[in-house]
């Protein structure tokens, strides 16, 4: 992306993209001069922020008064400590940026930012306690500064779900016009639709000439051309203009939006070229003074394999082991329900196209596979899947466990064995595989998971079509951190039993 940064002086988030040459002009209309207050949920969040986390710091710092034998006096040195601490913390989470618009809501930099600012404090009162011989507690340094630290952490992490929610329900949003080619808008918009929780409002669209008629009559939002983009953002109030990476969308017509939004406050991104490309594969790399964006290969060896391996027997062993006993219980319960065996087996098409056994407790009648026919015609998978949502071959325990998701536990027996991850692409089955395209395919690249993207984002209220999607940027972008995160909402995913039938 030859987008020069040092050009920008708006306040431009540069999300990948790979924007092309624009033939236009700059953006019509004039400079404008009055920079846009901040939306009043900003203001109040961010209060509500700085007052849990002062009475945070004030928790942390009486907590090691109160443990101090004997008792400080005030006026003590520890008792002052406690008293700074009451102050430096909240200006230390701002000096980081935590209490950042763009930073709430989405993405891992508000934690990081938060920890940044507990490794500062730490790395302060440790150097002044040495420097200066102060005799402070080793307790207010070893306990009080991580603990407190650790309870911001938990607080932003609260604090972003009730966004989300609010979000999902169309408040506490940001107003979006999006700029580029027709498809491109047309694309950005239904996703940003799509992924509510981003807090990304389409409220109008500035497309080529061309584009207006369809993006009028598919978009639902007023469409105005490329030289409207500032007099839309005014008259929608919008907050954020979005520019696509289209051919369009050049360098010089990037730094001149830019320029005309300088004190404004307006909010500038360029959407990725590389939609499902995100996360640690992508840098921006300078090269003789230009930013070129760098695109890292997908990780499908090395250490990190072997040790998602590792981490993936390990679990699944002491899984196997503590849930023996509700394993038991599953496995009399089924065979008490309906005839036939406990366990349900099935090829599916693992690692490379490798196929593997998989296991699950059984949910439906012994002769299921022989009634698929009859049921065909009132399949409502738009895919190569095959979903009812009230199957009359389930039993009723059956349907029990697969709201809970319970008759996937037996996979924990693959995951032990190596033909199955705890997390990765949903395992298809080969019928499906023998009509994979060459993209659908690059699902193989990795071993199926007991849970995954598409676990924690729908499971079966998801399309064919979204569900690839997923388990492709799943494969694109693996990680051991997007593994712990999976892992961690899929109980919340399974708990609201959405998408489960």
């Amino acid at each position: 992306m030859l987008l020069d940064r040092q050009q920008v002086g708006a306040e431009a988030v540069i999300l990948p993209g790979s924007p092309g040459g624009w033939t236009s002009g700059a953006p019509a209309g004039a400079r404008p001069t009055v920079r846009r207050a901040a939306p009043s949920w900003v203001r109040s969040y961010t209060v509500s922020l700085i007052v849990v986390e002062v009475l945070l710091a004030g928790a942390a710092g009486t907590a090691v008064l109160v443990a101090r034998t004997p008792q400080p006096r005030p006026g003590s040195l520890l008792f002052w400590a406690a008293l700074v601490l009451l102050a430096a913390w909240p200006v230390l989470l701002g000096t980081a940026g935590a209490y950042s618009e763009r930073v709430y809501g989405t993405g891992s930099d508000e934690y990081r930012r938060v920890g940044r600012a507990g490794f500062v404090l730490l790395a302060s009162a440790s150097f002044l306690s040495f420097a200066a011989a102060l005799e402070l507690s080793r307790a207010f340094v070893v306990v009080a500064i991580p603990a407190l630290t650790c309870a911001s952490l938990l607080v932003r992490c609260l604090a972003r779900t009730r966004l989300r929610q609010l979000r999902a329900r169309g408040r506490c949003t940001k107003k979006v016009v999006v700029v580029g080619r027709g498809g491109a808008v047309l694309e950005l918009a239904a996703r940003l639709q799509r992924e509510r929780y981003a807090g990304m409002e389409v409220v109008a669209a500035a497309v080529t000439p061309g584009d207006r008629s369809r993006v009028t009559e598919h978009s639902g939002v007023p469409v105005g051309g490329l030289d409207d983009v500032l007099a839309l953002a005014a008259a929608h109030d919008a907050d954020t203009i979005a520019v696509t990476s289209a051919s369009e969308t050049a360098a010089q017509y990037l730094r001149e939006l830019s320029w005309q939004l300088e004190g404004t406050g307006i909010e500038l991104l360029v959407a990725p070229g590389l939609i499902e490309v995100a996360g640690p594969r992508l840098h921006i790399r300078p090269f003789e003074g230009l930013p070129l964006l760098s695109v890292e290969q997908p990780c499908f060896e090395g250490w990190r394999r072997v040790v998602k391996g590792g981490v993936d027997r390990a679990v699944a062993g002491v899984a196997l082991l503590l849930l023996a006993p509700v394993l038991l219980a599953i496995a009399a319960a089924v065979r008490l329900d309906s005839p036939g065996p406990v366990l349900f087996r099935q090829e599916r098409v693992g690692l490379g196209g490798n196929r593997f056994t998989m296991l699950k407790f059984r949910s439906m009648v012994v002769d299921a596979d022989r009634q698929l026919e009859v049921l065909r015609a009132e399949n409502i998978s738009d895919g190569l899947l095959f979903k009812l949502r009230a199957d009359p071959r389930v039993t009723r325990v059956g349907r029990f466990l697969r709201r809970l998701s319970l008759d996937e536990l037996p996979q924990l027996i693959n995951v032990l064995g190596g033909s199955m991850s705890l997390v990765g692409p949903r395992p298809p089955l080969p019928d499906e595989v023998a009509r994979y395209d060459h993209s659908v395919s690059r699902r193989l690249l990795v071993k199926p998971g007991l849970t995954g993207l598409w676990q924690i984002s729908g499971r079966s209220d998801l399309s064919w079509e979204e569900s690839v999607r997923l388990d492709l940027r799943y494969v694109e972008n693996w990680s051991l951190a997007l593994d712990a995160l999976i892992l961690w909402k899929t109980g919340r995913a399974v708990l609201s039993r959405s998408g489960a039938y």
